[in-house]
Protein backbone atom coordinates (compact mmCIF):
# COMPACT_ATOMS: atom_id res chain seq x y z
CA UNK A 1 0.00 0.00 0.00
CA UNK A 2 1.34 3.01 -0.62
CA UNK A 3 1.97 5.91 2.01
CA UNK A 4 0.81 9.36 1.70
CA UNK A 5 1.79 12.66 3.55
CA UNK A 6 -0.13 16.14 2.85
CA UNK A 7 1.70 19.27 2.94
CA UNK A 8 0.39 23.14 3.19
CA UNK A 9 3.27 25.47 1.73
CA UNK A 10 2.83 29.30 3.62
CA UNK A 11 4.68 32.34 3.64
CA UNK A 12 6.60 32.42 0.40
CA UNK A 13 4.47 29.59 -1.84
CA UNK A 14 7.43 29.74 -5.10
CA UNK A 15 9.07 26.75 -2.67
CA UNK A 16 6.32 24.60 -3.46
CA UNK A 17 7.78 24.52 -7.23
CA UNK A 18 10.87 22.87 -6.15
CA UNK A 19 9.02 20.16 -4.17
CA UNK A 20 6.71 18.37 -6.88
CA UNK A 21 4.91 18.70 -9.99
CA UNK A 22 2.15 21.38 -10.39
CA UNK A 23 -0.98 19.53 -10.74
CA UNK A 24 -4.30 21.17 -9.76
CA UNK A 25 -4.46 24.79 -9.83
CA UNK A 26 -7.33 26.83 -8.44
CA UNK A 27 -7.56 29.60 -5.62
CA UNK A 28 -5.23 26.80 -4.07
CA UNK A 29 -2.49 24.76 -6.11
CA UNK A 30 -1.50 21.52 -5.58
CA UNK A 31 1.96 20.19 -6.14
CA UNK A 32 2.90 16.44 -5.88
CA UNK A 33 6.12 13.85 -6.48
CA UNK A 34 5.74 10.01 -5.73
CA UNK A 35 9.56 9.04 -4.47
CA UNK A 36 10.22 5.30 -2.38
CA UNK A 37 6.42 4.38 -2.64
CA UNK A 38 5.46 7.80 -0.93
CA UNK A 39 3.26 9.99 -2.42
CA UNK A 40 3.62 13.95 -1.05
CA UNK A 41 1.09 16.55 -1.86
CA UNK A 42 2.32 19.96 -1.24
CA UNK A 43 -0.87 22.40 -1.41
CA UNK A 44 -0.56 26.25 -1.57
CA UNK A 45 -3.24 28.91 -0.89
CA UNK A 46 -2.63 30.27 -4.16
CA UNK A 47 -5.66 32.65 -3.49
CA UNK A 48 -4.37 34.13 -0.38
CA UNK A 49 -3.82 36.99 1.02
CA UNK A 50 -6.24 38.48 -1.60
CA UNK A 51 -9.07 36.14 -0.09
CA UNK A 52 -8.56 34.39 3.45
CA UNK A 53 -10.89 31.58 2.57
CA UNK A 54 -7.83 28.84 0.99
CA UNK A 55 -5.78 29.47 3.64
CA UNK A 56 -8.15 27.78 6.18
CA UNK A 57 -8.90 25.41 3.52
CA UNK A 58 -5.10 24.40 2.85
CA UNK A 59 -4.12 24.27 6.31
CA UNK A 60 -7.16 21.95 6.82
CA UNK A 61 -6.16 19.53 4.33
CA UNK A 62 -2.83 18.88 5.75
CA UNK A 63 -1.46 16.88 8.23
CA UNK A 64 2.11 19.03 8.17
CA UNK A 65 2.97 22.54 7.47
CA UNK A 66 6.31 24.25 5.78
CA UNK A 67 6.35 27.72 7.00
CA UNK A 68 8.85 29.70 4.41
CA UNK A 69 8.63 33.43 6.11
CA UNK A 70 10.27 35.96 3.87
CA UNK A 71 8.88 38.93 5.24
CA UNK A 72 6.62 39.95 8.74
CA UNK A 73 3.49 41.46 7.93
CA UNK A 74 -0.23 41.33 8.47
CA UNK A 75 -0.89 38.40 5.94
CA UNK A 76 2.00 36.60 8.22
CA UNK A 77 0.23 37.35 11.23
CA UNK A 78 -3.01 36.06 9.64
CA UNK A 79 -1.26 32.69 8.86
CA UNK A 80 0.40 32.17 12.34
CA UNK A 81 -3.25 32.87 14.02
CA UNK A 82 -4.57 30.25 11.22
CA UNK A 83 -2.36 27.96 11.89
CA UNK A 84 -2.44 28.28 15.79
CA UNK A 85 -6.50 28.61 15.60
CA UNK A 86 -6.61 24.97 14.12
CA UNK A 87 -4.06 23.68 16.25
CA UNK A 88 -1.79 22.29 13.38
CA UNK A 89 0.82 20.85 15.69
CA UNK A 90 2.81 19.38 13.18
CA UNK A 91 5.32 21.66 11.17
CA UNK A 92 8.66 23.23 9.95
CA UNK A 93 9.60 26.60 10.14
CA UNK A 94 12.09 28.71 8.17
CA UNK A 95 13.00 31.98 6.66
CA UNK A 96 14.91 34.26 4.96
CA UNK A 97 17.41 36.98 6.09
CA UNK A 98 15.38 39.67 5.57
CA UNK A 99 12.80 38.66 8.54
CA UNK A 100 14.20 39.90 11.86
CA UNK A 101 14.32 36.67 14.20
CA UNK A 102 13.15 38.75 17.56
CA UNK A 103 10.04 39.96 16.05
CA UNK A 104 9.18 36.72 14.48
CA UNK A 105 9.96 34.73 17.69
CA UNK A 106 7.73 37.50 19.21
CA UNK A 107 4.86 36.67 17.19
CA UNK A 108 4.95 33.32 17.58
CA UNK A 109 5.15 32.97 21.34
CA UNK A 110 2.34 31.37 22.57
CA UNK A 111 1.35 29.78 19.46
CA UNK A 112 1.84 26.10 17.71
CA UNK A 113 4.43 27.32 16.24
CA UNK A 114 7.06 27.50 18.79
CA UNK A 115 7.36 23.90 18.98
CA UNK A 116 8.12 24.13 14.76
CA UNK A 117 11.79 23.34 14.33
CA UNK A 118 13.37 26.28 12.82
CA UNK A 119 15.93 25.20 9.76
CA UNK A 120 17.48 26.82 6.79
CA UNK A 121 15.77 27.03 3.34
CA UNK A 122 17.67 24.19 1.87
CA UNK A 123 17.01 21.61 4.39
CA UNK A 124 13.16 21.82 3.77
CA UNK A 125 13.04 18.83 1.38
CA UNK A 126 15.56 16.71 3.34
CA UNK A 127 13.55 17.48 6.76
CA UNK A 128 9.92 17.52 5.44
CA UNK A 129 10.61 13.82 3.63
CA UNK A 130 11.37 12.54 7.25
CA UNK A 131 7.63 13.66 8.34
CA UNK A 132 5.41 10.61 8.30
CA UNK A 133 2.51 9.80 7.68
CA UNK A 134 -0.43 10.40 9.34
CA UNK A 135 -3.64 8.38 8.96
CA UNK A 136 -7.02 8.18 11.31
CA UNK A 137 -8.91 4.70 11.08
CA UNK A 138 -12.72 4.68 11.45
CA UNK A 139 -15.59 4.67 8.99
CA UNK A 140 -14.76 5.76 5.78
CA UNK A 141 -14.68 9.70 4.93
CA UNK A 142 -13.63 11.86 2.06
CA UNK A 143 -13.18 16.06 1.80
CA UNK A 144 -13.88 17.11 -1.53
CA UNK A 145 -11.89 19.94 -2.75
CA UNK A 146 -12.83 19.92 -6.35
CA UNK A 147 -15.35 18.49 -8.48
CA UNK A 148 -15.33 18.70 -12.68
CA UNK A 149 -17.27 17.04 -15.40
CA UNK A 150 -14.56 14.44 -17.98
CA UNK A 151 -15.72 14.03 -21.13
CA UNK A 152 -16.32 10.46 -21.44
CA UNK A 153 -16.07 9.80 -17.49
CA UNK A 154 -18.09 11.99 -16.52
CA UNK A 155 -18.42 13.56 -12.47
CA UNK A 156 -14.96 13.16 -11.05
CA UNK A 157 -14.09 14.18 -7.20
CA UNK A 158 -11.11 14.99 -6.04
CA UNK A 159 -10.11 15.03 -1.78
CA UNK A 160 -8.34 13.41 0.06
CA UNK A 161 -9.27 9.66 2.22
CA UNK A 162 -9.81 11.71 6.07
CA UNK A 163 -10.78 8.81 7.51
CA UNK A 164 -10.72 5.14 7.25
CA UNK A 165 -10.64 3.11 3.76
CA UNK A 166 -12.27 3.51 0.49
CA UNK A 167 -12.75 0.65 -2.45
CA UNK A 168 -13.87 0.56 -5.99
CA UNK A 169 -17.71 -0.38 -6.28
CA UNK A 170 -17.93 1.38 -2.34
CA UNK A 171 -21.20 3.83 -2.52
CA UNK A 172 -20.73 6.38 0.26
CA UNK A 173 -23.33 9.41 1.39
CA UNK A 174 -22.74 12.76 -0.41
CA UNK A 175 -22.93 15.33 2.57
CA UNK A 176 -24.26 17.87 4.13
CA UNK A 177 -26.32 16.99 0.68
CA UNK A 178 -27.38 13.68 1.25
CA UNK A 179 -27.29 11.80 -2.21
CA UNK A 180 -25.63 8.12 -2.95
CA UNK A 181 -22.51 8.34 -4.32
CA UNK A 182 -21.15 5.28 -6.37
CA UNK A 183 -17.62 5.09 -6.95
CA UNK A 184 -16.51 3.81 -10.34
CA UNK A 185 -12.70 3.99 -10.23
CA UNK A 186 -10.28 5.44 -7.86
CA UNK A 187 -6.87 7.43 -9.10
CA UNK A 188 -3.80 8.11 -7.40
CA UNK A 189 -1.23 10.27 -8.44
CA UNK A 190 -2.42 9.08 -11.93
CA UNK A 191 -2.19 5.80 -10.81
CA UNK A 192 -5.39 3.29 -10.90
CA UNK A 193 -6.19 1.68 -7.58
CA UNK A 194 -8.71 -0.43 -6.07
CA UNK A 195 -8.51 1.07 -2.68
CA UNK A 196 -6.87 3.89 -0.56
CA UNK A 197 -6.81 4.78 2.61
CA UNK A 198 -6.31 7.90 4.71
CA UNK A 199 -4.99 10.05 4.32
CA UNK A 200 -4.27 9.30 0.45
CA UNK A 201 -5.20 11.80 -1.73
CA UNK A 202 -7.08 10.51 -4.55
CA UNK A 203 -9.55 11.43 -7.40
CA UNK A 204 -12.79 9.30 -7.79
CA UNK A 205 -14.88 8.89 -10.93
CA UNK A 206 -18.62 8.57 -9.92
CA UNK A 207 -21.98 7.90 -10.46
CA UNK A 208 -25.19 9.40 -9.20
CA UNK A 209 -23.82 13.29 -8.78
CA UNK A 210 -23.63 16.13 -11.06
CA UNK A 211 -20.59 18.65 -9.96
CA UNK A 212 -23.11 21.28 -9.20
CA UNK A 213 -24.71 19.14 -6.55
CA UNK A 214 -21.16 18.72 -5.03
CA UNK A 215 -19.03 21.53 -3.35
CA UNK A 216 -15.74 22.57 -1.69
CA UNK A 217 -15.61 20.72 2.00
CA UNK A 218 -18.30 18.20 0.71
CA UNK A 219 -17.86 14.45 2.20
CA UNK A 220 -18.32 11.63 0.78
CA UNK A 221 -19.10 9.55 3.88
CA UNK A 222 -19.76 5.84 5.40
CA UNK A 223 -22.60 5.65 8.35
CA UNK A 224 -20.43 7.31 11.10
CA UNK A 225 -20.92 10.45 13.19
CA UNK A 226 -21.24 12.95 11.14
CA UNK A 227 -23.77 15.54 12.00
CA UNK A 228 -25.24 17.82 9.12
CA UNK A 229 -27.02 20.56 10.81
CA UNK A 230 -27.54 24.64 10.77
CA UNK A 231 -27.29 25.26 14.16
CA UNK A 232 -24.25 25.49 16.16
CA UNK A 233 -22.92 26.13 19.46
CA UNK A 234 -19.18 26.90 19.88
CA UNK A 235 -16.95 26.99 23.04
CA UNK A 236 -15.53 30.08 21.17
CA UNK A 237 -12.38 32.54 21.90
CA UNK A 238 -12.32 35.53 20.00
CA UNK A 239 -9.09 36.61 18.69
CA UNK A 240 -7.38 39.28 21.16
CA UNK A 241 -6.10 40.55 17.63
CA UNK A 242 -9.43 41.44 15.68
CA UNK A 243 -10.61 45.09 17.02
CA UNK A 244 -14.05 44.61 15.49
CA UNK A 245 -17.04 43.87 17.98
CA UNK A 246 -19.82 41.29 17.32
CA UNK A 247 -23.13 40.95 18.25
CA UNK A 248 -26.28 39.28 17.91
CA UNK A 249 -28.04 39.18 13.82
CA UNK A 250 -24.32 40.22 13.08
CA UNK A 251 -23.59 38.06 9.65
CA UNK A 252 -20.50 36.21 9.05
CA UNK A 253 -18.54 33.52 7.53
CA UNK A 254 -18.08 30.19 9.31
CA UNK A 255 -15.22 27.85 8.50
CA UNK A 256 -15.32 24.03 9.30
CA UNK A 257 -13.40 21.61 7.54
CA UNK A 258 -13.21 22.79 3.96
CA UNK A 259 -16.61 24.29 3.96
CA UNK A 260 -17.40 27.91 3.91
CA UNK A 261 -20.45 28.90 4.98
CA UNK A 262 -22.18 32.44 5.79
CA UNK A 263 -24.17 32.43 8.98
CA UNK A 264 -25.07 34.81 11.49
CA UNK A 265 -24.76 35.26 15.58
CA UNK A 266 -27.85 34.13 16.92
CA UNK A 267 -26.51 34.61 20.26
CA UNK A 268 -23.15 35.59 22.21
CA UNK A 269 -22.93 34.11 24.93
CA UNK A 270 -23.09 30.89 24.83
CA UNK A 271 -21.76 31.59 21.35
CA UNK A 272 -24.17 30.30 18.34
CA UNK A 273 -24.65 30.44 15.12
CA UNK A 274 -27.35 30.20 12.39
CA UNK A 275 -26.18 29.11 8.87
CA UNK A 276 -28.05 29.97 5.76
CA UNK A 277 -27.20 26.27 4.46
CA UNK A 278 -26.73 23.02 6.26
CA UNK A 279 -23.27 22.26 7.47
CA UNK A 280 -21.59 19.01 8.23
CA UNK A 281 -19.39 18.60 11.08
CA UNK A 282 -18.22 16.54 14.33
CA UNK A 283 -18.54 16.80 17.80
CA UNK A 284 -15.60 18.81 18.49
CA UNK A 285 -14.53 19.89 15.23
CA UNK A 286 -12.87 23.68 15.30
CA UNK A 287 -14.86 26.07 13.88
CA UNK A 288 -13.41 29.36 12.45
CA UNK A 289 -15.66 32.37 12.33
CA UNK A 290 -14.23 35.03 9.53
CA UNK A 291 -14.81 38.71 8.42
CA UNK A 292 -13.35 38.75 4.77
CA UNK A 293 -14.25 42.46 4.65
CA UNK A 294 -11.90 43.65 8.03
CA UNK A 295 -9.23 45.53 7.32
CA UNK A 296 -7.03 44.19 9.94
CA UNK A 297 -6.96 40.63 10.50
CA UNK A 298 -10.01 38.88 9.22
CA UNK A 299 -9.90 35.48 11.36
CA UNK A 300 -12.55 37.15 14.15
CA UNK A 301 -12.27 34.05 16.60
CA UNK A 302 -12.17 30.12 16.96
CA UNK A 303 -13.57 27.28 18.90
CA UNK A 304 -14.61 24.37 18.93
CA UNK A 305 -18.30 22.59 18.24
CA UNK A 306 -20.32 21.74 21.43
Amino acid sequence: MTNSVNFVILGDQSIAAGLGKKGTATDMTMYDKKESGVIRTYTTPSGFPDKIQPLLQTINLAEHVIFHINKLDKFAGEQIVALDMLQKKSGLLSYTYDVDENMLNTMIKNTVLINYPKIQQDKIKEESDKLAQISQDGSARVVIDHCFDVKGVGTVILGKVERGKIKQYDTLKLLPAGIDVLIKSIQMHDDPVDEAVSPGRVGLAVKGVTPDQVGRGDLLCAPGPELVSTELELEFTKSPFYKGGIAPNQMCLVNIGLQIKPAKFASISPLKLTLEKPAVHNKGDICVILKPESTSIRLLGSGKIK
